[in-house]
């Protein structure tokens, strides 16, 4: 007997390639457990949050985040749950299916500060810092981007002078999440030779300024269309003086902040995808129930022509997301492949809230849908940790072996 004739379930139309078969029992409990929380922590709020362009609580929700191991979630030790690559994107895409500023906070907290302290601190770093930030009690936020420097952060004006056994910072960075709650940042800074005593010369050298350092303030970006329910800010170091002991040891050189990147690329892997999803089931609800001339959209031919290809485009990106992290967690995730699906699933996640807008025609762009909210977060989410351009070129060079990017 064939396998199509024997006996299946019901077709689910959120699920239609059964991609709940890949996941164990574990996996599905803490799907399970960031969806409720998301569900009654942010969806009856997250439309007032967005339209106020801000995240009230911000504090109480990183302490709940906290207590169900989502901060440094795939970290170990140190408080840190110590969860699979799957379990952390899992839980990253259920945060995004809320809302992108939500995620961003726990991407930004786990993949880039903490992560930073904990594959590249000292002992003593990570243990002053990792247990609180683990708990939601410490915020962290990562200071990589300039005004002036984006995609080439090589070129970063923000630099550390020696002045004796001290670091001296001066400079500035921009489009910072967290950074004016946090209590920790990490800065990556120009150095020189000049004055070393660690052996390690001049380079980028990542520092941890603690909240209220001299010199250090964090002002918040307003005026955004993007990420409003969300904390942006400013950093500005004007002679920060910091101890030898607050330079991260571990690393010196881009290779620091971009393995770190990485890391958070691969969460907005699943992260776009929850996005997306949220777009997907309510242009699937509305098509159901919105009627015109007579009947429902939904059974309309070219609503449904928009319907099929949103679902494949959505269940393909969770398809690509899964691999990735069964990849990851047989440490055979490569930068290349990450490039891959941060292109890809942002990208069609983007078209997936496009085309659900023109389903709910007017009402797309309410607020009282997730449609726009979605649409217009992933406008940021498409350039941050890289841009189209950028994760082009590294597929290209990896494609060619030669290198565009200058």
């Amino acid at each position: 007997m064939s396998v199509l004739s024997a006996a299946q379930p019901p077709f689910d139309p959120r699920d239609p390639l059964g991609l709940d078969d890949l996941l164990d029992p574990e996996e599905t409990a803490i799907r399970g457990t960031m969806r409720a929380w998301a569900a009654d922590r942010v969806m009856p709020y997250i439309a007032e949050w967005y339209e106020r362009g801000e995240l009230p609580g911000i504090r109480e929700l990183a302490k709940e985040l906290g207590s169900l191991g989502a901060l440094g979630m795939s970290l170990e030790g140190y408080g840190c749950a110590g969860a699979s690559a799957v379990q952390y994107g899992l839980a990253c895409l259920e945060l995004e299916a809320a809302d992108s500023g939500v995620r961003s906070l726990v991407s930004v907290q786990g993949s880039l500060a903490m992560y930073a302290i904990h594959r590249y601190g000292s002992e003593e770093q990570k243990r002053r810092w990792l247990p609180g930030m683990a708990a939601g009690d410490t915020i962290g936020c990562f200071g990589l981007t300039e005004p002036d420097h984006g995609s080439d952060p090589a070129g970063m004006r923000t630099y550390a002078r020696r002045d004796g056994t001290d670091w001296v910072l001066d400079g500035r960075k921009m489009w910072i999440t967290n950074g004016s709650v946090a209590g920790v940042a990490v800065v990556w800074a120009q150095t020189d030779a000049d004055g070393e005593t660690d052996g390690r010369g001049g380079g980028i050298r990542g520092f941890l300024v603690p909240a209220g350092t001299p010199g250090f303030s964090a002002p918040e970006i307003r005026h955004k269309w993007s990420l409003r329910a969300s904390v942006t800010s400013e950093l500005v170091l004007d002679g920060v003086r910091l101890p030898a002991d607050a330079v991260l040891p571990g690393v010196t050189g881009l290779r620091g902040p971009l393995s770190c990147l990485g890391h958070a690329r691969y969460g907005i892997v699943w992260g776009s995808m929850g996005a997306a999803r949220a777009a997907f089931e309510a242009a699937l609800d509305y098509a159901r129930t919105r009627e015109q001339f007579g009947r429902p959209i939904g059974g309309f031919q070219l609503t449904q022509a928009k319907l099929a290809d949103m679902a494949l485009e959505l269940h393909k990106g969770i398809l690509l997301a899964h691999h990735l992290g069964r990849r990851m967690d047989a440490g055979r995730l490569r930068a290349e492949q990450v490039s891959f699906g941060k292109l890809n699933n942002v990208r069609e996640a983007i078209e997936i809230c496009r085309t659900a807008r023109t389903i709910l025609g007017a009402n797309g762009i309410s607020l009282e849908y997730p449609v726009m909210r979605h649409a217009t977060n992933l406008e940021s989410v498409l350039t941050y940790e890289g841009t189209v351009e950028m994760h082009q070129l590294v597929l290209g060079k990896a494609l060619t072996g030669l290198d565009a990017f200058r």
